[in-house]
């Protein structure tokens, strides 16, 4: 009795111990798995995330509202970024531009990417006229050149934070729609599928319970991939000024602020055309080095 109990307590024991281990170990191993250059990108990822989500509010009220000192001044130790045409800090311009340049191009991400899963998911899972339909509806928006598309769309309804939003997730919605559609139609193929639809499962559950789980993971890298896109498209419209509207500013407005004093005031140029530059190198470098592409490629080799 005593040994039965002593062995089943010992049993149990051993089997409840390697857990927090191993929940300890999940998250450092994760991480283990970017890389060197994927924690790089990772770090400056999520400095750029926290910049935007707290810099305004760790910054003095109306820091870069006003001009406080001589135009163009170089870096020092008052202003570690110089200063704009204005007077400006460039620091707390940059931070404050992060909010404009992440946000909308995030919000705008999401919409185009997850309007392109969901046509994708219904166009897999429905009949062939549904998917017919819907291919041929957003390849006749992939022939529109994207900036075209922006400007007219811009020209007709104006420059607002939800119009850009509004106009990149259109622009982009054919890209994730056809990534997403080759991989649902491969999905919805399978067995497990097939005799999903034979236990009488709708359409509805088809997609989101037996196609969406599984096509989640390259879609998520797609995500990153268009979030790219989508600031290099803004930063481009802001540089030609029909992006984000003064008194607010993103990244590529206040390049396009500085551009004529190019030679005297290089800083308030160069570091906006940096800090895009730095976004966009640092979500490629997360994209290529995440842990389950990784391994994939070490096992294809």
């Amino acid at each position: 009795m005593d040994t039965s109990t002593s062995s089943t307590a010992g049993s149990a024991a051993a089997s409840l111990a390697p857990v927090p281990q191993e929940r300890r170990g999940g998250a450092r191993s994760w991480l283990g798995g970017f890389g060197v250059s994927g924690l790089l990108g990772l770090a400056v990822l999520l400095f750029w995330l926290l910049a935007a989500l707290l810099g305004p509010w760790l910054l003095s009220h109306g820091t870069a509202a006003t001009g406080t000192s001589n135009v163009f001044e170089p870096i020092s130790a008052k202003h570690w970024l110089g200063t704009d045409y204005l007077g400006r800090d460039m620091l707390a311009l940059i931070i404050e531009g992060a909010r404009y340049t992440i946000g909308v191009a995030l919000f705008a991400t999401l919409l185009a990417s997850g309007t392109g899963i969901t046509l994708a998911l219904l166009a897999a899972a429905s009949g062939r006229w549904i998917d017919a339909v819907l291919s041929r509806g957003l390849d006749t928006l992939t022939a529109i050149p994207s900036k075209m598309f922006a400007l007219i769309m811009v020209a007709g309804f104006g420059s607002s934070v939800p119009m850009l939003v509004v106009t990149a997730g259109i622009i982009y919605v054919p890209g994730a729609y056809r990534m997403a559609r080759s991989l649902a139609v491969n999905i919805n193929a399978l067995d497990y599928v097939t005799v999903a639809r034979t236990r009488g499962e709708g359409t509805l559950y088809i997609m989101l319970r037996e196609i969406l789980p599984n096509i989640l993971g390259p879609m998520l890298a797609d995500l990153g991939l268009r979030f790219v896109y989508v600031v290099l498209l803004l930063a481009s419209l802001s540089f030609l000024g029909l992006g984000i509207q003064p008194p607010a500013a993103d990244w590529g407005s206040l390049v396009r602020e500085n551009i004529g004093a190019l030679a005297m005031g290089g800083a308030s140029v160069i570091v906006p055309a940096l800090a895009i530059a730095s976004l966009t190198i640092a979500v490629n470098l997360v994209i290529d080095n995440l842990p389950g592409r990784a391994a994939r490629e070490r096992g294809v080799r």
